[in-house]
Order: structure tokens, then sequence, then C-alpha cells
């Protein structure tokens, strides 16, 4: 007679162990093996820098706004809330181009990279305050071109007599720099034609719209493309060599979207009670709106970028910092700018992208004079100090203006 086969039914696998239960099955979707727990993550998040600390201003922005306190402070608590929170944006999606690659990094940095930008912009625009609005792109492109890529190139030549970084990729990214220049002074010369010709006025605002409403669409597929060849067909070209070494993931996946969801939402509130006191703070203490919208605004929303782009300066990753700046700034230029214009499309604001004359004049100089510095493939700390210097007396224009 055989041996009776006493050895217990497995469970499926085989492995000798019971089967998941529901829970462990959700908690491995949410977090994948070797990534860090959600309490890890979270700590990480709120913890993991001193800057953190100016998260006390986001409740006083929002109890100063709902108790009417006066409007400087409302716009002081606002301005400091969102410091944090810009640097807590751009931690987040960090974390989350660690694991998901880099075409997926480059999508996340394109949407969420200049978020506080867009989340300004549309609450703005939302307002009415299209020349906040304008005035507050413009500034963030001007602020990266010049002030934060001047600092770096002057932090990283007190380290370096010179820093080499790659000519194609540069010359690549501030030639579409150049481009989106270019169509923000067509639609000035368009008006300025149509002022001349003594045009009706409602029949030249129609072409106005036309005209930036058309060449937003155009332009966001140059953007598209552009993100096509950067991530896909010419990617060698803008990969530095050290890039990614050293990096350890802080956060889980699931945990820094959920994260970069809840900060997104925060923001947007902190960004409208700033706006909401920008036009009495500006009348009773006679700060100029557009200096408002070109210099504080801009400085606030790329805080971490400034950061960022210094500390890699320093390090000698040169071709990381042309990416943060030029980069950020094709991001406005060419997302962010005619992405807002279809917004007011939907809405029915008349956003267009005519700027005024001296603006236009300011941003194509700015673009001419880094397309200048940045076509030998080197920098030293003189290049940095022209390019903060040009900042500077842009600054004072718009302060008399």
């Amino acid at each position: 007679m055989p041996p009776t086969d006493r050895t217990p039914l497995l469970p499926n696998g085989s492995n000798g162990h019971p089967p998941p239960s529901v829970a462990q099955k959700f908690i491995s979707v949410l977090r994948a093996e070797g990534e860090p727990g959600w309490l890890q993550s979270y700590k990480f998040f709120f913890f993991g820098s001193w800057l953190n600390l100016l998260l006390l201003f986001v409740p006083l922005s929002v109890v100063s706004h709902q108790l009417g306190w006066d409007a400087a402070l409302r716009f002081g608590f606002s301005f400091m809330a969102i410091m944090p929170l810009a640097k807590l944006l751009g931690e987040a999606t960090d974390q989350m181009s660690l694991t998901l690659g880099q075409t997926l990094s480059g999508l996340l940095n394109a949407s969420f990279g200049n978020a506080v930008e867009i989340i300004v912009g549309i609450a703005a625009l939302l307002q009415g305050e299209i020349r906040i609005v304008q005035t507050s792109m413009l500034g963030s492109i001007l602020s990266n071109l010049l002030l934060v890529l001047g600092s770096s190139f002057l932090a990283g030549g007190y380290y370096y007599s010179e820093s080499n970084f790659q000519i194609t990729a540069a010359q690549t990214s501030a030639s579409l720099m150049t481009l989106a220049c270019i169509t923000l002074v067509i639609p000035a010369a368009y008006h300025s034609a149509q002022e001349h010709s003594k045009t009706d006025s409602l029949r030249a605002t129609d072409g106005l719209l036309t005209l930036s409403r058309g060449t937003a669409l155009l332009l966001l597929a140059v953007y598209v493309a552009y993100l096509f060849f950067q991530l896909k067909t010419h990617a060698y070209l803008f990969i530095a060599e050290d890039e990614g070494e050293g990096e350890e993931q802080k956060m889980s996946v699931v945990a820094a979207g959920s994260a970069l969801l809840l900060v997104t939402v925060i923001t947007s509130f902190c960004a409208d009670y700033l706006v909401a006191s920008i036009d009495e703070t500006a009348q009773r203490y006679h700060v100029p709106k557009p200096f408002i919208g070109l210099i504080l605004l801009p400085i606030v929303a790329n805080a971490a970028e400034h950061v960022t782009s210094v500390w890699m300066a320093m390090k000698g990753k040169m071709e990381l910092t042309i990416g943060v700046c030029v980069g950020s700034s094709i991001q406005i230029a060419a997302f962010v700018v005619p992405l807002l214009v279809i917004v007011g499309w939907i809405t029915k604001h008349e956003m267009t992208l005519f700027f005024a004359d001296f603006e236009t004049i300011v941003l194509f100089v700015s673009v001419m004079l880094v397309n200048l510095l940045i076509m030998d493939g080197k920098s030293n700390y003189m290049e940095g100090l022209m390019l903060i210097m040009l900042y500077l007396v842009i600054a004072l224009a718009f302060w008399v203006s």
C-alpha cells in the first residue's frame, strides 16, 4: 500500500506562506519594495529643512485674510508662506523623478516645476489682474535668466576660475528662449502698427486676441517638441556626467504624489490671498505694482530653484545650473504664458501676449545678453556680475516707473 502524502496543501505560490491579505496588497500598491514608508516619507518632507519653519506663516495668511487685517500684513504673511511651499513642491517633484525615470521626470518638471507661477498667474487672471499676470511671468523669466544664472556664475567663479558646460544643449535652449521672446515682440509690433494706422480699436483688440491665442497654441506645440528633443531623440546632450550620482530616495512615489497635491492646493489659497492684497498694499504704501509683479513675486516663486542652481554651480555642475535657469525660463515663456492665454480664452479674460513696449525691450536685451555669454560654453564670475548688474538696473527702472 503506497504511503499517504501527509504534506498539507500549499497556498497559491507554493512557498508555504499564507496568501497576502487585501490590506497587504493595497499597501504593496501604495509603496513599492525598498521605498520609504509613509511615516518616514512625510517626516522627511515636513522636517527635512529649517526653511519649513516658515510654514507657520500659512495659518497666519489664512487668519489675516479671514479677519481682514492690514493689507501689508496679509501680503507679508502670504508672501512668506509661499516661499517654503515652493521649496516643498520642488522637493516632492524631485523625489518622484528618482523612481519614475528621466522622461516622466521631465514631464513632471514641466507640470509642477513652475507650479507656483501657474497658481499665482491663474489666481491673478481670475481676479482680472492681467498686468500682475504679465509682470509676474516676465519677472520669472528675468529672475531665472539674470539673477539666478548670474548668482550661479558668480558662485561658481568663486570656486573655479572657469567652468565649462555643453555648448550644443545650452545654445539649443537659448535659441528656443529667443524664439519665445520674438513671439512677444510680434504682438507688440502689431499693436503699435494698428495704433499708427488708426484702426478701429475693437477690431484691433480682436486681432490681437486672435494673434495671441494662435501663437500660444503654436508655442505649446513647439514646447512639446522641445521636450521630445530633450528627453528622447537628443537626451545625451542634456545629461551631465555626474547627474543622478549620490541621489537617495527619501519618499515613496505615492507619498510624494499626495504631498504634491496637498501643497498645490494650499499654495493656491495662499496665492489667492497674496494677489487679493496686492492692490491695497501698492496704493497704501506707494509700492509700484509692476515692481511687485516683476521683482517680489518671482523671487518667492523661484526660491527653491535659486538655491538649487547656486549650489550646483558651487559643485562645478554647470550643465545642471544651465538646465535649471534657462530650462525654467523656457517653461515660463513657452509653456506657462501660452497656457495662461488659453486659460484666459476659456474663462473669457482677455489675456494676450502683448506686453508693454518697455517690458518687451527689457526681455529682448536680457535674452540677447544671456545668448552672448553662454555661446562659448564657459562661464566665470565676471559674466555673473554682468547678469546681476542688468537685473538690478531693470529692478530700479520698474521701481521708478
